[in-house]
Formats: C-alpha cells, structure tokens, sequence
C-alpha cells in the first residue's frame, strides 16, 4: 500500500496504513470486532490535521512576516 501510494504522490504515513490494516483485518473477521467509534475518530482527526496545520503555519508566516523576518 505505500508503494501504491507513493507511486501516486499520495501523501500518506505509516500510521495511516497501520490503522486501516487493522480495522481490516478485524473487519474481515467479523463487523462487530472493529471498534467504529474508534476508528471514526481516528479518520476525524486526519481530516482534521491538515487544515489545522496549514493555518498554524499561515499564522506564523504572518507573525514573522510581519516582525521582518
């Protein structure tokens, strides 16, 4: 999987494969074996780590930008 997705310039890490390995692999056991809850935090929380970064880094370009730097 991440040949795959280097291969395709898709930025993703370790982490990313690691869980969704393991709730497949608990999925192909049975359904109820994946804790859902979990894992629906787990995919909030990337989506939520690239707009959250990309204005942490907004906001210190300004600040230094602003001092001169």
């Amino acid at each position: 999987m991440l040949f795959t997705t280097a291969r395709l310039g898709i930025p993703v890490n370790t982490t990313h494969t690691i869980s969704g390995a393991i709730m497949g692999v608990g999925a192909t056991r049975r359904l109820s074996a994946v804790r859902w809850g979990v894992g629906r935090k787990i995919v909030v929380a990337w989506i939520l780590t690239i707009p959250a970064t990309a204005s942490i880094a907004g906001l210190m370009f300004l600040a230094l930008h602003s001092l001169g730097y």
